[in-house]
Parts: C-alpha cells; sequence; structure tokens
C-alpha cells in the first residue's frame, strides 16, 4: 500500500513525470534513430552523439546525488567529484583486467602499465577486479566506505558551513595528488586507458555504445525515484528539518549527524555508480577526474538547474554541459567565462535555477492581478 502510495504521489507531480517521461522517450528513440535510421537520413542519431548524450546522463547522476545533500541536507560539499573518480576507476580497474594478454605487452595478469614500470606482482587491492560482480559492489562500496568514514568524523565533529565545504575540497584534492603517483599502482598521470571490452562485448561497438546510454539513462530514472522515495519518507521529513534547524532538530531528540549521514553515503554511492558508466563510455579515467575544479563545477550544474528539486540538478548538468561542448569546439578562451557568468546570472536573479522560471512568471502574474489599474484621464477628469 504504500508503494502504490508513493508511485501515486510520484505520478501526480507534474514536473516528475515529464522528467521521467523524457528519459523514457530517449531510451526509445536514441537507440532507434541510431541503429535503424539510415545514416543518410536526417533523423539519424551518429554514435559519437549518442556516446555524447550518455556521458550527459551521467553528469546529470552525477549532479542529482550532490543536490541529496546539498538541496536537501545543506551540505556544500566542494570534493563530491571524488565519489564519482573512484566509482570510476573502480571499474576502470576492472576493465583493465579484462584485457589479459591483448595488451600491448602481453601479460596475461598485470597491465601495460605495470609492466612498463617493472612491476613484478600484482598489488593486493587489484585482487578481484577480474570479477564483473566484485567490480560492481565496490564501485558503490569504495566511495560510501570513503563516505562513512569521512561523514563520521566531520558530522559527529559537528563541522558545518563553510569549514565543512573547504575540507571536502582538500579531500579530493589530497586524493587527486595520491593518484598522480606511479608507485599507488593506479597508472599515474596517465591513468586508466584503452579498454577493450566488458562482459566480453566490444565497446567500441555501436550496439555497446547504445547498451550504455540505456543503461545510463535508467540509472539515472533509478536514482530520482531513489531519492524522491527516501524524501517522501519519515528519514526525508526529518532531513529537510536538519537542513532548516539542525539545533532544534537535535534538542528534539534527533540524532542529526545520523541523518547527514546516511544521506552523505548514499549520494557518493549514486555518484560512485555515475563514474562507473562514464568511464566506458569516454574510454579513460585519470586523476584529473579528482580535480577540485570539477567538483566546483557540479556545483553549478546544480545551482543552474535548480537546488532542492533533483530534476532541476539533472536538468542543470546537461544544460551546462551541452554549452561547455559548444563552446570549447567554438570559443573555448571563452567557456570559463561563460560558465562563471552562467553561475552569476542564476545567483543573483534567479536563486531557485532554470526550473524556477515557471515560479517567477507565476509571482509575476499573481503581482499584477493584484495591482489596481490606474483610472484614464477622462475617467479622473469626470
Amino acid at each position: 500500500m504504500q508503494t502504490n502510495s508513493f508511485f501515486n504521489t510520484l505520478l501526480a507531480d507534474s514536473a516528475a513525470r515529464w522528467f521521467l517521461g523524457c528519459l523514457l522517450a530517449l531510451v526509445t528513440l536514441v537507440p532507434v534513430l541510431n541503429g535503424l535510421v539510415s545514416q543518410d537520413s536526417v533523423l539519424h542519431i551518429p554514435t559519437y552523439a549518442v556516446s555524447l548524450m550518455g556521458k550527459y546522463l551521467c553528469f546529470a547522476l552525477l549532479a542529482l546525488s550532490l543536490d541529496l545533500v546539498w538541496g536537501y541536507c545543506g551540505i556544500l560539499s566542494l570534493g563530491h567529484g571524488a565519489f564519482f573518480a573512484l566509482g570510476g576507476y573502480a571499474f576502470g580497474m576492472h576493465l583493465m583486467r579484462e584485457i589479459g594478454e591483448r595488451g600491448v605487452y602481453g601479460n596475461p595478469v598485470l597491465p601495460d602499465f605495470m609492466v612498463f614500470l617493472n612491476w613484478e606482482n600484482l598489488p593486493w587491492y587489484w585482487w578481484g577486479f577480474d570479477s564483473f560482480i566484485f567490480s560492481i559492489l565496490m564501485v558503490l562500496l569504495i566511495p560510501g566506505l570513503l563516505a562513512l568514514v569521512f561523514g563520521w568524523f566531520a558530522f559527529r565533529s559537528r563541522v558545518t558551513g563553510v569549514y565543512l565545504s573547504i575540507i571536502t575540497q582538500a579531500l579530493t584534492y589530497a586524493l587527486m595528488l595520491a593518484f598522480f603517483l606511479n608507485e599507488l599502482g593506479f597508472g599515474g598521470n596517465n591513468g586508466l586507458t584503452d579498454f577493450k571490452d566488458v562482459l566480453g562485448i566490444e565497446l567500441q561497438a555501436d550496439s555497446t555504445r547504445r547498451g550504455l546510454f540505456i543503461i545510463s539513462a535508467l540509472a539515472l530514472a533509478g536514482g530520482f525515484v531513489l531519492c524522491r522515495w527516501l524524501l517522501k519518507t519519515h528519514y526525508g521529513k526529518v532531513l529537510l528539518a536538519v537542513r532548516d534547524a539542525e539545533s532544534r532538530s537535535r534538542f528534539l531528540g534527533y540524532r542529526t549527524a545520523n541523518y547527514k549521514l546516511f544521506a552523505f553515503v548514499v549520494a557518493a554511492m549514486l555518484a560512485g555508480l555515475a563514474g562507473a558508466l562514464y568511464v566506458p563510455q569516454v574510454g579513460i579515467i585519470n586523476p584529473g577526474e579528482f580535480s577540485p575544479l570539477n567538483s566546483i563545477e557540479i556545483v553549478i550544474w546544480v545551482a543552474v538547474g535548480g537546488r532542492g528539486t533533483l530534476y532541476g540538478a539533472a536538468l542543470g548538468a546537461i544544460v551546462v554541459n551541452l554549452a561547455k561542448t559548444w563552446f570549447t569546439g567554438a570559443m573555448p578562451e571563452l567557456w570559463l567565462f561563460v560558465l562563471g557568468g552562467m553561475f552569476v546570472v542564476v545567483t543573483v536573479l534567479l536563486p531557485r535555477g532554470i526550473v524556477g522560471i515557471q515560479f517567477y512568471q507565476d509571482k509575476l502574474f499573481q503581482h499584477r492581478l493584484k495591482t489596481p489599474l490606474k483610472p484614464s484621464g477622462s475617467e479622473s477628469s469626470s
């Protein structure tokens, strides 16, 4: 009964219906227009565009995960990209193990970069990544465990506000420096690349690209439904109370640190899943993904789309990355100025983001209805 009630409430929300409906339309139309429509047709979608859209959907899932902790919990994480990168590395390790003897050096166990660096044995933390199931578990568990340990210390110490943001930024920066080291065993500056296949299926095949796109869209829809379900429960109501008045919630007897910690861990696991789907579609993962600038850009996605809506964060990620793709191709020197300008405009003029435009239109319309009409000159003289 509760499950039916939740889905009825979800479908009653017009914004949620539009969001899920658009994802369903993409899942249906994009593979058809790519695989069944002739390449000479105007309606044909090339494979590179399918991969590009799949990447945007991964970014949308990443933005949605940040919106869960920022929009509904009040935690501004400037290191959220670390969880995305860890999930990407976890799945990248599996893809590297899948290469086997097909590598440049033909070593059945060691990846090429380890052979090049004269490694004799596979490090213990690479064990098990030849298994797909184990790798998927690590995609979720590694970011989740890091968020659990970091969040336990931070929230128990009641670190909040700008101090928490700075600490999260320091975390991702430290991880970036560590992963740049060749001695750590993750490919150093070059990272992990030259992937061949997954589950015996060639990654470069058009059908694989379509499959990854569909999985990315379904993952985004699943992440959206999961977050909406969490927020509709008693836990979600307390989480909003913690965001709006943490001290009052604590005085009422709620262990606010536990509520924040759970949201932080769930968001980290969703970000890790986004990273795992991102890697096979772009073909590489390197320490640059840990860059604090990437995490700040994720915050801009959420702000542009609309914080505290989930679907707004996903929309913001897609819109900003569409603009990034165009500007970096046409006018690359202007992109950072455009990105900063978008953030300033949204912060000053549209604090509710793109999805809040309708709110401002309704508010303006109501204001006009309440404003009395001024009498004309003839009426006032008479």
